[in-house]
């Protein structure tokens, strides 16, 4: 039985760490965006001149919601790809 203070080694190949770090940059460029589109629409709201505007970066900001997911999915995918079919799944996987 393995006690609490004991280290846990992982190994974990340089093509899987490439490609996390590739999908976790894409995802944070994704809610950047995301955060960018509702605070420029929010704020275009303001104005009636600029609603219009402002509704359509509300769209784009919710359909790029949508793109979180994807990211998640081909992540998941291709490192299915790269480990022969069983990618090792981590608590730091977004």
């Amino acid at each position: 039985m393995a006690s609490d203070d004991e280290d846990v080694t992982l190994r974990v190949g340089r093509e899987e760490l490439r490609i996390r770090g590739v999908y976790e940059t894409v995802s944070i460029v994704n809610d950047v965006m995301v955060a960018l589109w509702f605070v420029v629409g929010s704020i275009l709201f303001f104005s009636d001149s600029t609603t219009t505007v402002g509704t359509w970066l509300f769209l784009a900001g919710s359909v790029q919601l949508l793109v979180r997911p994807v990211i998640r999915l081909s992540r998941r995918v291709h490192l299915g790809r790269v480990s022969g079919g069983r990618p090792a799944e981590s608590a730091r996987d977004f």
